[in-house]
């Protein structure tokens, strides 16, 4: 099993990331704000625009510790990675498969299979904890057709019709999450999802969240061996981690939707968190990020049981685990990918 390495989170703006001997430099100003050695490295993530020495990121790359640019409010702008550790044989597997549609479908179907059972059992979860809260009565009629939606999704052989599965049950799903949060709710508000930029305080979170979900699953599959940038649900498009995005949705209602939720209910991030720009973008600030990160981090050593291996794992190796998971399925030694199915 692969060790829970370390990520370098840059997240001062202005910082500019340089090396000296194999130590990565944060500096400010000219003045040094912070010294990590290379060798505890798995990746590093910035999000300013000040940008790192060509030094650095050559010395990155020979070490296969990745390197992610984003801009303050969590958009991917480049990500640097090393040379391929996947073999040949694998990659032109995972081509061939993605080249073929219905091939595709019958992969992104557990996927979409595995999202729309994890949303419904976060209704479900909520629904037993928080009853006295929320309404019941909606809460399981929803359930119920979440339910039938992973039916009906097990059954689609056409991705199109797969995709209209999965916008149909992200509907519904999405229709109940302002219930979820339960305090703050003057200052925390959903009403749906924005995106570039992020409208709300709700919003600016889950952008956030799902940036940091998404590179922690493209390490992953660079990590085994696949390209993350040749999806299957989500098509080739020039830039886009078309594979890294398909593999996020069945863990982005338990790992992202879940971990915002808590830090608003528990009031780790309040109000006093957000900017809102001129152009009404809400942005966290330098310190709520840095809160947000410090949780982040903790959470993914958190032990859970993997409901396919039926071992104990920490929650930052969950996409280490379902990349590796589906490298298998690519080479043939699984009939089919299996998803995360959380309960």
């Amino acid at each position: 099993m692969k060790a829970l390495l370390n990520t370098l989170f840059v997240t001062n703006p202005h910082s500019y990331l340089a090396l000296e001997g194999g130590n990565v430099l944060v500096k400010h100003e000219e003045e040094i704000v912070g010294r990590v050695p290379l060798q505890n490295l798995e990746q590093i993530v910035t999000f300013g625009y000040a940008g790192a020495s060509p030094r650095l990121m050559y010395a990155c790359t020979e070490r296969n510790i990745a390197i992610s640019f984003h801009s303050r409010n969590g958009k991917l702008l480049a990500r640097v990675i090393g040379e391929s550790r996947g073999n040949v044989v694998l990659r032109k597997s995972q081509y061939r498969l993605s080249d073929d549609e219905q091939a595709s479908c019958l992969i992104a179907r557990n996927i979409i299979t595995g999202k729309i059972f994890n949303q419904r059992w976060v209704l479900e979860r909520v629904t037993r904890d928080h009853a006295l809260r929320i309404d019941v009565p909606l809460f399981k009629k929803i359930s119920k057709e979440l339910a039938e939606a992973v039916q009906l999704s097990q059954q689609t052989t056409d991705l199109e019709i797969l995709r209209g599965v999965e916008g149909q049950a992200a509907s519904r799903y999405n229709s109940l999450f302002n219930q979820m949060i339960l305090q703050q709710k003057e200052h925390f508000t959903f009403n749906g999802r924005s995106r570039r930029p992020p409208l709300d305080n709700v919003n600016a979170m889950l952008s956030f969240a799902y940036t940091l979900l998404g590179n922690d699953v493209a390490a992953a599959l660079e990590a085994v061996g696949i390209d993350a940038y040749v999806g299957f649900l989500h098509r080739d498009r020039p830039g886009r981690a078309s594979l890294a995005l398909d593999m996020m949705e069945e863990l982005r209602s338990i790992y992202a939707d879940r971990f915002v939720l808590t830090l608003i209910n528990k009031k780790i991030i309040t109000k006093a968190d957000f900017v809102t720009k001129e152009n009404s973008a809400v942005l966290m600030t330098d310190d709520a990020r840095k809160k947000f990160i410090a949780s982040w981090q903790e959470r993914k050593t958190t032990k859970i049981e993997h409901p396919y291996l039926k071992e104990k794992i920490s929650w930052g190796l969950v996409p280490y685990t379902q990349a590796l998971l589906l490298a298998r399925f690519i080479r043939g030694d699984l009939d089919q990918y299996p998803p995360f199915l959380w309960k």
